[in-house]
């Protein structure tokens, strides 16, 4: 029984994916014919207990895309975490896990004790790198933020800013190691609040060719090493340390590779993002998501992962830290809409299959992809999903094809009572 309801919620939705495909084209409707097939002997992948993840941004009002300013107050600076919605869409998951972060983070110091510089804004000038000048976080904020996630039952992994100490050469690259100290103290006071942190994750987006700038496989793989002996040290002696992770940016095989093969051991959790519909400007973003056939070359970039975490023989795992599948913002009444629902399901789905372990949804509250609406913080249709997923779907993935048309999906997992009873059949 166990089975049945945990398969039932992924099989749902994409047969009402069919019944809008049909209705769409005519008045009339087309029985289809099809069968299920679940092995449900084996596992095939393995989650996170806490699988669903979502993310809160930097980005301030002025950030817009293609004319549209759709971030509200949604930044980790502003964001009224006095909210109640807020504070309950949080706290129905216990725990959610929230990965802060984004495009900015490597644009944000943190303000020291005792510091009596001014603590700068993020402010629009275009003429910079990412749009904006360098922000700061104060730690009265920090404290807030940690207070409110404490209290709502977040599961928190923290973003670091990569870029401290380093240049932009004249071909873009960013040269240089990265400078922690900064980052240790931020560490070092989190720790001693004890504020609780699952994970430290270094830099957004700087693999492969990177967004703005970009950072060596090599020498990514040393600072992040660097990171890791940091947390070890500042954390000696704690029962639980934060999980290292990085670098949370787009796959791109040979830098992957390297980078995986170079920080060896001191990475516990490799993170990359997916926006894989394309602009939100796109006016065919609909069709891609009704479209199986596009869907399915998402599956690509979760199974090469896989090949390279397989041959390197080490513990590291596979982490989605990032995906809102229309980048710049998405695109309102259809990121933010039921349709979207259709993407979002069948990459959890699809992340599951290839033993991702966490899937972080770009974002909770903020542009045109958020979980909640960013002004009334009402929840979007894809909060219901996320949570459905993550009240009913169990840790073991099995194995499950649907025969008879290609428009229905099905995804299959032992159940989360299942798993508590120990009644699940998955070995």
């Amino acid at each position: 029984m166990g089975l049945f309801f945990s398969l039932s919620i992924l099989l749902l939705s994409q047969l009402l994916f069919c019944f809008i495909l049909k209705t769409t084209d005519s008045l009339s409707v087309n029985v289809v014919e099809g069968s299920v097939n679940t092995n449900g002997t084996a596992s095939i992948g393995f989650i996170d207990e806490d699988f669903i993840c979502a993310t809160l941004d930097w980005w301030p009002p002025e950030k817009c895309d293609y004319g549209t300013c759709s971030w509200g107050n949604a930044s980790l600076l502003n964001l009224d975490l006095n909210n109640k919605i807020l504070f309950n869409a949080i706290k129905a998951f216990s725990p959610l896990k929230v990965r802060l972060g984004g495009t900015l983070q490597d644009k944000v110091i943190y303000q020291k004790i005792g510091d009596q510089e001014t603590c700068p804004n993020l402010t629009k000038n275009s003429s910079l790198m990412f749009g904006f000048t360098n922000g700061c976080l104060t730690m009265s904020r920090w404290d807030e933020l940690n207070i409110f996630f404490k209290n709502s039952g977040a599961k928190v992994v923290f973003g670091l800013n990569a870029l401290s100490g380093r240049t932009i050469g004249l071909d873009g690259t960013a040269i240089g190691p990265w400078d922690s100290s900064n980052a240790e103290a931020l560490i070092r006071y989190t720790a001693n609040k004890g504020y609780n942190i699952s994970g430290w994750e270094l830099g957004n987006e700087l693999s492969g060719n990177g967004i703005g700038t970009s950072v060596t496989a090599k020498q990514y793989a040393f600072d992040t090493i660097s990171l890791q002996n940091l947390v070890q040290k500042i954390y000696f002696g704690f029962q639980e340390k934060p999980i290292v992770l990085g670098p949370g940016g787009f796959y791109e095989a040979n830098w992957f590779n390297e980078y995986v093969t170079e920080s060896s051991n001191a990475i516990q959790a490799i993170t990359q993002h997916i926006y894989n519909l394309g602009p939100g400007v796109d006016d065919h973003l609909v069709e891609k998501i009704l479209d199986p056939s596009y869907l399915d070359g998402g599956s690509q970039p979760f199974r090469d992962l896989q090949n390279i975490l397989k041959k390197s023989r080490n513990s590291t795992v596979a982490w989605v830290g990032e995906a809102g599948g229309a980048y710049n913002s998405g695109r309102n009444l259809v990121t933010n809409a039921f349709v979207f629902g259709f993407w979002y399901l069948d990459q959890l789905g699809m992340a599951s299959m290839y033993d991702t372990k966490t899937y972080c949804r770009q974002t909770l509250i903020g542009g045109n992809y958020g979980l909640l609406n960013t002004t009334t913080f009402v929840p979007n249709p894809d909060y219901y999903s996320a949570l459905l997923w993550h009240r009913l779907m169990g840790r073991h993935v099995l194995s499950t094809s649907f025969t008879g048309t290609n428009k229905i999906r099905s995804y299959a997992h032992c159940s989360k009572t299942s798993q508590k009873t120990g009644t699940c059949i998955a070995k």
